[in-house]
């Protein structure tokens, strides 16, 4: 039996319980724009189908994913993911695909430009810190959420043509380290996957509304320096950047769409603010680096 939820301004049908999402009210599936099935799939991905890493095979509608001893998924035209869990695996470990690279391909395949990052709402504007993982992201949305903005997404971050950031779903996901320095306890927490000390935090005011305009994006970086500087990219200098900080930029196959790809990110760039963040790699806090942004976001409104 499905159940509904929100995600992205889609509405997902799922065989599989998903707690982080928001739940909907039920209505067919008719009217899903994303259906999650627990399904048999072959030993392999079809001969039509690219390898682009390792267990991964993508081509321009379908994307194969395949974790051992977890799952083989297979993601379709934007809408379908078939899960074929391995045995005895548990539920946890199946959403962490699911919701992680699995509904990443689903909003490539829907064209949109997906962001390697996290959103926060500013007033009428959000702000969108990228960068590989490690670097901070979710520890900013924490620092951010704790002033009292709304996070709209974690780690996946889908962008219109317009540049409008779609809302994701209410959790943050922090490592026991990272918490311990936040205060944050995370005894009532789930894991994200049971084997790794890695949580859940559930975000209690998360934005839910229409997507919102991109004005400023935040590439995190780190190196051995006694301060935090933000530097503003020009030029010719804007693109890569925010081509370098797609998720699973190699499922854009096919020149139709690099060059879409291409134009979205070019469209981006012009709109809003770069920067590039540097941190000290050690003795700084969360609240310098979010104090830090949001004096940059004064001075440049």
């Amino acid at each position: 039996m499905s159940r509904y939820y929100s995600a992205y301004n889609l509405t997902v049908a799922s065989d599989i319980a998903m707690p982080e999402l928001t739940t909907v009210q039920p209505v067919s599936d008719l009217t899903s724009d994303v259906t999650v099935r627990i399904g048999a799939l072959p030993e392999k991905p079809s001969d039509d189908l690219e390898q682009i890493g390792p267990f991964r095979w993508a081509n321009q509608t379908a994307y194969w994913l395949e974790i051992p001893e977890v799952a083989r998924i297979l993601v379709q035209n934007g809408s379908d993911i078939l899960v074929d869990p391995a045995p005895d695996v548990d539920e946890a470990s199946l959403r962490a695909f699911v919701l992680g690279p699995s509904f990443g391909a689903i909003l490539h395949q829907r064209n949109l430009l997906v962001m390697h990052g996290n959103t926060i709402r500013l007033g009428d504007k959000c702000i969108i810190c990228v960068g590989p993982s490690g670097a901070g992201k979710s520890t900013l949305s924490a620092g951010f959420q704790r002033r009292g903005y709304q996070v709209l997404a974690d780690d996946v971050v889908p962008i219109t043509a317009e540049g409008l950031a779609l809302p994701g779903f209410p959790r943050i996901k922090l490592w026991q380290e990272t918490a311990d320095q936040l205060e944050i306890d995370t005894s009532p927490l789930q894991r994200i996957r049971p084997q790794l000390f890695k949580y859940n935090v559930p975000v209690t005011d998360a934005y839910v509304g229409p997507a919102l305009p991109v004005r400023w994006v935040y590439i995190l970086n780190s190196e051995h320096r006694d301060d935090v500087r933000i530097d503003e990219l020009r030029g010719m200098a804007r693109l890569q950047p925010i081509l370098d900080n797609t998720y699973s930029g190699r499922l854009v196959l096919g020149p139709a769409a690099k060059a879409q790809q291409l134009r979205m990110a070019s469209q981006l760039a012009a709109k809003i603010r770069l920067a590039r963040i540097t941190r000290p790699r050690g003795g700084f806090t969360v609240d310098t680096m979010v104090d830090k942004i949001l004096a940059d976001i004064a001075e440049h409104p």
